[in-house]
């Protein structure tokens, strides 16, 4: 596995940044939940300026309880992680209850679980219209943790998830994202961070065009960055390409500050939930726990399961605690 030469690496250092990224996303869904499939002129007519939660009962969507999802799956079997393992998650969790109607994520989700129950194996089962979607670029924080340090294994663990629901653009979407957590978690600065998420997908991807096209402007502000990525007109908010270099750019705009970063992303609109999910996990994971406000993370509880019912009762930190060393056993050895 190869490794990011960084600052602080302790099992301490890298308990906190992985608390960081996982809470950052899921105080970063919740904060952009409200305002998911809205124009900027829309969320300004309604709010204002969104400053933090306009909710009363903020609450993350299916973003977290999907990053959850591939958290466990990762804490389970590590680097030795197959599509076969990925596969059985998806029945056994999902596919295969009993539970109803599927009442979780987007698009290609339902578009996988179709496949999956009709009987279809991966790399078929990502067969469907919706494969370039963000669904698995908002499952690929716990990856960047787990692999804190190392982008392209990061980049490698989170394809062998996504190849059971995606491919090409919504690959790499979540190997951008993987890999720009992996760096951040080891101290690395903000262009490494960038640099790290362009190094594992391809130059010439739309989800690489867009991503450049991003940070080129985020010294320019949100506005700037909303018109370099997103294409006016198109109905679909949940673009792998367009959601991830969004993330990227409020992170670079808010050159890594998180409270800065969410905003900026919540306020963008589009995939509001998604873009600041992401947005939370890289800032999350570059300032450490600490720098979420707590205000915002002490609002954040064990998930509902309102989209992924197996999913009810885990909380965000303990995925962050089962996927890095524990610090007392650091001290210890």
């Amino acid at each position: 596995m190869e490794l990011i030469a960084s600052g602080p690496g302790t099992a301490e250092a890298i308990r906190e940044r992985a608390r960081g990224a996982l809470l950052g996303l899921a105080v970063g869904d919740a904060l952009g939940a409200p305002a998911e499939n809205m124009k900027p002129s829309e969320i300004r007519a309604r709010w204002g300026r969104i400053e933090g939660f306009v909710s009363d009962d903020p609450a993350g969507t299916d973003d977290t309880e999907y990053a959850i999802f591939s958290g466990l799956l990762l804490a389970r079997h590590g680097s030795a992680l197959t599509v076969t393992h990925v596969e059985h998650a998806w029945h056994h969790w999902i596919a295969d209850r009993d539970e109803g109607p599927f009442r979780g994520a987007g698009f290609s989700e339902r578009g996988t679980l179709e496949n999956l129950r009709r009987g279809l194996a991966a790399p078929i089962s990502a067969q469907h219209r919706h494969a370039w979607s963000d669904g698995l670029a908002i499952r690929a924080a716990p990856f960047g943790v787990f692999a804190a340090g190392a982008p392209r294994e990061a980049a490698r663990l989170v394809a062998i998830d996504g190849c059971v629901s995606h491919e090409g653009e919504g690959i790499y979407g979540g190997q951008a994202v993987a890999a720009g957590v992996a760096v951040a978690m080891t101290g690395g600065s903000l262009t490494s961070v960038i640099a790290a998420a362009l190094s594992v997908i391809p130059m010439d991807s739309w989800t690489a065009r867009s991503l450049r096209r991003a940070v080129a402007v985020a010294d320019q502000g949100e506005r700037a960055v909303r018109s370099a990525v997103v294409i006016g007109g198109y109905p679909w908010t949940d673009l792998a390409p367009e959601a991830v270099a969004l993330a990227f750019g409020a992170f670079a705009t808010a050159r890594g500050d998180f409270t800065a970063s969410v905003l900026t992303a919540v306020n963008m609109g589009r995939d509001a939930d998604t873009t600041a999910a992401v947005a939370g996990a890289l800032a999350g994971a570059y300032g450490g726990a600490a720098s979420i406000p707590a205000a915002w993370s002490s609002a954040i509880g064990p998930v509902r399961g309102s989209c992924l019912p197996e999913m009810r009762g885990y909380h965000v930190l303990d995925i962050a605690d089962l996927l890095t060393p524990d610090p007392e056993e650091g001290e210890s050895a």
